[in-house]
């Protein structure tokens, strides 16, 4: 601050970047700024001053396999130093911290553990979210879509025909994918899971196809393997989507032909004592009232059970049946002379068979041996 020559106090102006300063450590090509080191419980000896808990609750379909997989879950949290629960009654999960326990991070991946859990992850696949390496992101879908129609539609367009889109995009995006209900839960790299979040959310939200994502993945891994591109913008080689809306034809309203202005008011209707005073209901006393209301709701009762009757009935009711009628034969006595003639037809080949099969064969045989006299006659008259 300085002081002009009135007096007053006029600050120095101030210089963006004044403490920008470059650092020694910032120029070291051996130093992996991405890379994240693995935990060493040296770094804290002292362990945790304070318990810190997380508690989820999980669905009843779960409490079988839970039950089952709570001895893995129960060991692989020992090595950390975090105790867990798991309590049936309450249908609950509990992780908490205990003396030996040394990482201050490993609690919120315990609470990341037991979410995954309740979410029908398999215990195997959701351990892993307790290394370094692994992080989990859990999307709530079921708010994005108001009509329950078309959000299950869209799910099903996530997962696509026999899960084929969904391992599609596990292979592209590096995570492991699981939609369960009205969430989809993954698990990977922190840039895996940003763009598995942003597919999801344009996929439920109807803004664009996961196939259309998966070719733009797939066009930025081939474009990866080029160095000579890796400063260059990539839009130009990105394909490009336009959402196409078709027009459909609106239906037509029909014009209501309004009614002619009057400046009276309508005229008012009568009143239920007015109706009973004209049909002379007014008068009678409450046990002939009764009495009328009782008879009038029996026979609507019989005829509604008349018509129930009637439906049943119609079920049994055989349907008529065509008349066959012979393509060729235009007279009813042509039909009967054909038929007659069929049917004689038909009993002489009969004869015929039943002659055939009443054949003796020896008697057969023996008549064949003897020669015939007719034969023997001829054979003579040949010879003289």
């Amino acid at each position: 601050m300085e002081n002009d020559e009135n007096g007053a106090v006029q600050r120095k102006p101030k210089v963006k970047g004044k403490h920008d300063k470059p650092k020694p450590w910032d120029d070291d090509p051996d130093i992996d700024r991405w890379k994240i080191e693995k935990f060493d419980p040296s770094w804290n000896e002292g362990g945790m001053l304070d318990v810190t808990s997380f508690s989820t609750l999980f669905p009843r379909y779960r409490e079988k396999y839970l039950q089952d997989a709570w001895p893995s879950v129960k060991s692989a949290l020992k090595e950390y130093g975090v105790t867990c629960e798991l309590n049936l009654v309450e249908g609950s999960m509990t992780v908490s911290t205990t003396r030996k326990t040394r990482d201050p991070y490993i609690i919120v991946k315990a609470r990341d553990l037991i979410k995954l859990l309740s979410r029908s992850v398999p215990a195997p696949q959701a351990i892993k979210v307790l290394n370094d390496e692994m992080q989990c992101d859990i999307i709530k879908i079921s708010n994005l879509v108001r009509n329950k129609e078309k959000f299950i539609k869209r799910r099903q367009r996530l997962i696509g025909p026999n899960s084929s889109t969904l391992k599609a995009l596990e292979i592209l995006t590096g995570c492991y994918i699981l939609i369960q209900g009205n969430t989809v839960a993954s698990m990977g790299s922190f840039k895996g899971l940003k763009t598995v979040r942003r597919i999801v959310e344009d996929c439920i939200e109807n803004k664009m196809h996961p196939i259309f994502h998966i070719k733009i993945l797939m066009v930025r891994k081939e474009l990866e393997k080029d160095p000579t591109l890796a400063q260059e913008n990539w839009d130009r080689f990105l394909p490009k989507f336009k959402k196409k809306n078709v027009n459909q034809p609106k239906p037509k309203k029909s014009k209501k032909k309004k009614p002619e202005y009057t400046p009276l008011p309508p005229p008012q209707p009568p009143s239920k004592v007015d109706i009973q005073l004209a049909t002379g209901e007014y008068f009678l006393s409450d046990k002939v009232k009764s009495e009328r209301k009782w008879k009038e709701q029996q026979e609507r009762q019989a005829g509604k059970t008349a018509e129930n009757k009637r439906k049943r009935e119609a079920a049994f009711v055989p349907p008529e049946e065509p008349a066959i009628q012979h393509p060729k034969s235009d007279d009813g006595n042509k039909d009967v002379t054909a038929l007659a003639m069929s049917l004689k037809k038909k009993a002489k080949e009969y004869g015929k068979q039943k002659l055939i099969e009443n054949v003796n064969p020896e008697a057969y045989l023996a008549e064949s041996g003897e020669p015939s006299k007719k034969k023997s006659k001829k054979s003579k008259g040949s010879k003289s």
